[in-house]
């Protein structure tokens, strides 16, 4: 990999460019607004409001989501899964898993799972 294309993608992965792009095209596709531009202009405010923490940070699923994405999860109902399905979860919704905590042995409770996503 040439020196300047290396530049270029510490840069990007320095300032989380990749993550913020997936998750503007996520919002736009979850809400599919008929002014898409207005509304990532919009989006994008609300992460700098977000940031200086005037304003709440655009998610794309509310705790209800996020609560059934768990049961999905959690099919025996043990209220916990496993911290490999955990991963798969961050995964599915195009989340980082680079920075996670947790052990393979951890059990991720509701709770900790809508603290986290």
């Amino acid at each position: 990999m040439a020196a300047g294309e290396r530049q270029c993608r510490d840069y990007l992965e320095r300032h989380r460019i990749p993550e913020l792009l997936h998750r503007l095209g996520a919002l736009l596709l979850y809400h599919r607004p008929e002014r898409p531009r207005e509304f990532l202009i919009q989006a994008l405010e609300r992460v700098k409001a977000g940031k200086r923490a005037e304003e709440e940070y655009p998610y794309l699923m509310d705790e209800a989501n996020l609560a059934a994405m768990f049961q999905l999860l959690d099919v025996v109902g043990q209220g916990h899964i496993t911290a490999a399905q955990y991963r798969e979860a961050l995964k599915t919704l195009g989340l980082s898993t680079e920075d996670l905590q947790f052990g393979d042995d951890a059990n991720i409770t509701l709770d900790v799972f809508k603290e986290e996503v």
